[in-house]
């Protein structure tokens, strides 16, 4: 049984055994009376009840995990994957955005470049990240660091986790937009293998802007869909334009690791501990690493011209459909 200081709707009954077990334990250390075997009944209860639950979540209960505030974000993976990591700041056009993190890595001995978005932990960071939403200073950065990639010849490593990019008035004036087709059609032609993984939330063009690779993975419990689903019950009659029927909206978006490799959108799937990412975050950072190095092995194996092609043809392929 792990412990976590925050928890969701759907945890409540864990959250109520976990209550059950701390008061038996601070009753046994008090009074010196011997409750191992209650508790020892509690948390086989307990066990069965997580292996129930988190078998038959809903999309809106991976949606909630993906936000989870004490789930893993870039930053924590990159500490917890590569060797060591220096930092590369600005766009050089406008500004740094700290919303997205950039800079070149090893791993195991291998010289790589990530890019990914970054969350903040209390009020001060989300402001000073702003929540993961990046501004186009932060994609024109990341272009910057995909051209670091290419002229060296070293793989570029994509850690997607935003709600979207940033919609406000100045982000429009400085061309979001322009910003993120720049970066997608940066990385549809870029010469050096590219992977990218879906840690959290995979939200809108804000996502896809950096995940145009040759092997897209998403974690277990992450989603990616083309908005957030509070937006999508916002905007849709289906949905009453109801942003509080969000979690019906994220049924329809198919927004699941699962839904999106059958749907063809995704190549992998990598399984998180169980009780999702922030349960285990050095065991999730550990799969990642292991899904990373077997696949750029497999990457750096193509030639160049090939791999451009493979990379054009897997995203044309994809909303194909057929009528009968």
């Amino acid at each position: 049984m792990i412990s976590t200081s925050r928890w969701l709707p759907f945890e409540k009954p864990l959250q109520d055994i976990d209550e059950q077990i701390r008061r038996l334990e601070e009753y046994t250390t008090t009074h010196g009376i011997d409750r191992s075997d209650k508790i020892r009944e509690l948390r086989e209860e307990h066990d069965a009840l997580c292996v129930q639950i988190f078998s038959n979540l809903s999309a809106w209960d991976k949606t909630l995990l993906a936000r989870h505030p004490n789930r893993p974000y870039t930053l924590d993976y990159i500490r917890m994957i590569f060797d060591d990591f220096v930092e590369l700041h600005g766009d050089r056009r406008f500004g740094d955005d700290p919303a997205m993190v950039a800079g070149i890595a090893t791993l195991q001995g291998r010289t790589v470049v990530v890019i990914g978005q970054q969350k903040g932990r209390d009020v001060k960071e989300r402001t000073y990240r702003n929540f993961g939403s990046a501004r186009p200073d932060g994609y024109r950065k990341a272009e910057r660091l995909m051209d670091i990639a290419e002229r060296h010849g070293v793989p570029l490593v994509s850690f997607i986790d935003t709600p979207a990019a940033e919609g406000r008035l100045e982000a429009e004036e400085r061309g979001i937009s322009e910003a993120i087709a720049s970066s997608m059609a940066h990385l549809s032609r870029l010469r050096t293998p590219v992977f990218a993984i879906v840690t959290g939330e995979g939200g809108s063009g804000g996502a896809i802007a950096i995940g145009v690779a040759d092997h897209v993975a998403m974690l277990e419990h992450a989603i990616y869909s083309i908005m957030p689903p509070e937006g999508c019950a916002a905007i849709l009659d289906t949905f009453g334009r109801d942003g509080s029927r969000g979690y019906q909206a994220a049924e329809a978006l198919k927004l699941t690791a699962q839904m999106n490799l059958e749907l063809g959108l995704i190549d992998e799937v990598v399984p998180e501990p169980f009780g999702g990412a922030h349960r285990d975050p050095l065991e999730t950072a550990n799969r990642i690493k292991a899904c990373l190095l077997q696949r750029l092995s497999e990457l750096q194996a193509i030639p160049t011209d090939a791999l451009l092609e493979r990379r054009y043809a897997k995203f044309r392929a994809m909303g194909q459909f057929t009528t009968e």
